[in-house]
C-alpha cells in the first residue's frame, strides 16, 4: 500500500516569524486521521525569520531530529551543548527524562528552512543526549546516486544514533537518478523536500509525504534534481 499525503493537505500555522506546515497533528492543528505513522510522530516544515527563533522550552520521551535545508540554526540545551546546524547536517536529541533547549536563526537577513522530526523512543526515561554530524560532502557530491543513511539505532554505517529501530535516509540528487531500495521492514514514509520524484509509481513534489505499508521494495526515480527523506520504520 502506498498512500500520498499531499503538501496542501497538511496543517499550517503562520506566526509571522515562524511559517510552519504540519504533516501530522501538532499544536493547534488536530486531525484524528493523521496523528502520526508507526513510530513517526511529527514532521514539521518550518521557516524561521532572521533573528528569530524558539526560546528555551522543554521536551521529554521523544527522539528529535533536525534537518536544515537552507540557512542555519543555533541550538543550546541544558546538557551544555551549543552548536550551529547547517545544511547537510543532522542533529539528534534524546529528550528522555527531560531536556530544555532553544533554537534560533541568527542570520539577520535570511530565513532558515528546516524539517523537525519527532520519533517515539523504544523506552521511556532515557538519559538525555545530543548528537550531530555533517553529511554535506556525501550529499552535495554530483556523483551521489544513492540514499545516504543519516540516523539509525546503533549509529550504523557512520550515521547518528537514535533510540528506536528506525533508519533515516536522505536522497539528494543533482541530476536524473533511479534507485531500487529494499526495506528492512514492510513500513516506511517518504517526505519530499525539493524537486519531484516518482516513488514506485507515485509522483511526489515538495512537501508531499508517502505512507508505505506491506511493501518489500521501492523504486525511486527523478527526472532532475530532487531532495527527500526516507524513513524505514518498524
Amino acid at each position: 500500500m502506498l498512500q500520498v499525503r499531499p503538501a496542501d493537505a497538511r496543517g499550517h500555522a503562520n506566526h509571522g516569524w515562524l511559517d510552519s506546515y504540519h504533516t501530522f497533528s501538532f499544536a493547534d492543528y488536530y486531525d484524528p486521521s493523521n496523528m502520526g505513522f508507526r513510530d513517526l510522530r511529527v514532521i514539521n516544515e518550518d521557516r524561521i525569520a532572521g533573528g528569530r527563533g524558539f526560546p528555551t522550552h522543554g521536551h521529554n520521551d521523544m527522539e528529535i531530529i533536525t534537518y536544515v535545508i537552507e540557512g542555519a540554526l543555533a541550538h543550546k540545551d541544558t546538557l551544555g551543548t551549543s552548536s550551529l546546524i547547517l545544511p547537510g547536517e543532522v542533529q539528534t536529541m534524546t529528550a528522555g527524562s527531560g531536556i530544555q533547549h532553544s533554537e534560533f536563526n541568527h542570520l539577520q537577513d535570511q530565513s532558515t528552512h528546516l524539517l523537525q522530526i519527532w520519533i517515539l523512543p523504544d523506552q521511556s526515561g532515557l538519559k538525555p543526549a545530543y548528537g550531530q554530524k555533517s553529511f554535506a560532502e556525501q550529499l552535495q557530491s554530483v556523483t551521489n546516486k544513492n540514499l545516504v543513511l543519516v540516523a539509525s539505532k546503533g549509529a550504523r554505517e557512520g550515521s547518528v544514533g537514535i533510540h528506536q529501530d528506525v533508519d533515516l535516509y536522505v536522497g539528494k540528487w543533482a541530476t536524473s537518478t533511479r534507485v531500487d531500495f529494499t526495506l528492512r521492514s514492510p513500513y516506511g514514509w517518504v517526505q519530499m523536500v525539493r524537486g519531484s520524484l516518482v516513488a514506485s509509481g507515485q509522483t511526489l513534489s515538495a512537501g508531499d509525504g508517502l505512507a508505505i505499508a506491506n511493501e518489500k521494495s521501492l523504486t525511486f526515480e527523478s527526472k532532475g534534481a530532487a531532495e527527500f527523506l526516507l524513513f524505514d520504520l518498524p
